[in-house]
């Protein structure tokens, strides 16, 4: 296993044919942009918070994992580069924010980026992760016949400007079965269903840019997006402390899904690639 620093992301590269990523644990502010930005903005509220940490398990077991470094508040590596809606005529952010979940303006009167601005950081942050990204899922692919990519979230479980009354604890996205085979979700499903959690299938959260993009089941690439309400492993309200004893009980739920959808993996992708891990 290798490990890739950089200012934009971390990327850890495994034996499984299983890539994490994780495109909203970001927490970076670039100075210059903080200068810019309202006060409220250094809450980072919408951070996927201690994703690396719940997940830190799926490095041990043989994942590939990609953090994000830089804050969604810069760019949002899970939207596309033309900034075009995911979810027309819902209520969304874009791919240069500049509000926050709440409706919130982050950025003070006149200083939200422009065209140029936007550009630049298209450029400068969303690019290199997507290389990484797509390098990393091309390696995967060619070593094993096939891949699971799995793009990890996290979210407040009540936004009323998002989604109206409470998320389920764990919400699949496959962008309506396009980016994952049917065998493969429905293990993953099995799994939930045996759990305490509540969960839904192509809900609200259907799968953002990463999920849509990559997942391409006709290759043997299958992409899933989990977004979990973020109760179910950390306090939601500042400081969003991780929350040891709730999240040693989701851990092994995780863990249990990810191994259910590699061994259905059609062909070299599954074939022994999880021998004695379980």
């Amino acid at each position: 296993m290798s490990t890739t620093d950089t200012p934009v992301y971390r990327l850890s590269t495994g034996t499984l044919p299983l890539l994490i990523s994780m495109p909203h644990v970001g927490t970076r502010l670039p100075d210059e942009l903080v200068a810019q930005m309202n006060p409220g903005a250094a809450l980072r509220q919408d951070t996927d918070w201690h994703l690396e940490r719940l997940y830190a398990f799926a490095v041990a077991l043989g994942a590939s994992v990609l953090e994000a470094r830089v804050s969604r508040y810069v760019i949002d590596l899970n939207r596309p580069p033309g900034g075009e809606s995911l979810y027309p005529g819902q209520t969304t952010t874009g791919l240069c924010p500049t509000e926050t979940f709440r409706g919130e303006p982050l950025y003070q009167c006149g200083a939200a980026p422009d065209a140029t601005e936007r550009q630049r950081r298209l450029h400068a942050y969303w690019m290199p992760y997507h290389a990484a990204l797509s390098a990393e899922l091309a390696r995967l692919e060619t070593r094993h016949g096939g891949a699971l990519l799995w793009d990890a979230h996290s979210i407040a479980g009540v936004l009323p400007r998002l989604f109206e009354g409470q998320l389920p604890d764990l919400n699949f996205g496959t962008n309506s079965g396009q980016s994952c085979g049917a065998a493969v979700l429905e293990s993953v499903v099995a799994v939930a269903q045996g759990s305490p959690f509540t969960h839904v299938v192509n809900g609200r959260f259907k799968g953002g840019y990463i999920t849509r993009h990559y997942g391409r089941p006709e290759r043997n690439v299958h992409a899933i997006q989990l977004e979990m309400r973020q109760s179910l492993y950390m306090d939601e309200a500042p400081p969003f402390d991780y929350m040891e004893p709730r999240a040693s009980t989701v851990q092994p739920l995780l863990k249990g899904m990810l191994l259910a959808a590699l061994d259905k993996l059609p062909g070299p992708a599954a074939t022994g690639s999880i021998s004695g891990r379980r």
